[in-house]
């Protein structure tokens, strides 16, 4: 994250350096077109792109971590690994279920969404073509788990 964050300040700073540069090269030239104006314009807009390029690595970034820390957060409240902490509502009551099964339900999830895509473009002639039996939720382990 530390490479991310000094990326993004160093190409912060050559940008604004070049910003300065084109309104100094602008200026000493009394507003006129010259090739000093030009190469300063040029160089403004490489600098511009690649800051471009390093705001969008960290959004990337920033993003990964959202869906990592989310993701996390799913499997501790669905497997019941948090302990309710004070200020924060009780648990649901529900019962909680093994990570396996929480998987396995989220596999499940993921080929219906394939199967109805592929129904809505295919006509319905494909199903769970990378398995041989369609995945059944009615699980009795989670007790052993």
């Amino acid at each position: 994250m530390d490479n991310i964050v000094d990326s993004l300040n160093s190409a912060y700073q050559e940008f604004i350096s070049a910003a300065a540069t084109t309104l100094e090269a602008k200026e000493s030239s009394g507003g006129q077109k010259t090739p000093a104006t030009d190469a300063a314009l040029e160089n403004f807009k490489q600098r511009w792109e690649l800051f471009r390029v390093a705001c969008d690595q960290a959004e990337e970034f920033v993003e990964s971590v959202k869906q990592r820390i989310g993701s996390e957060c799913l499997v501790d409240e669905a497997t019941g690994s948090v302990a309710a902490k004070p200020g924060q509502p009780a648990p649901s009551g529900l019962s909680p279920i093994s990570a396996v099964r929480l998987e396995q339900m989220s596999k499940a999830v993921r080929w219906l969404v394939i199967e109805l895509q592929q129904e809505s473009g295919a006509g319905g002639a494909l199903s769970h073509p990378h398995s041989s039996a369609p995945f059944d939720a009615r699980f009795t382990d989670d007790a052993a788990q």
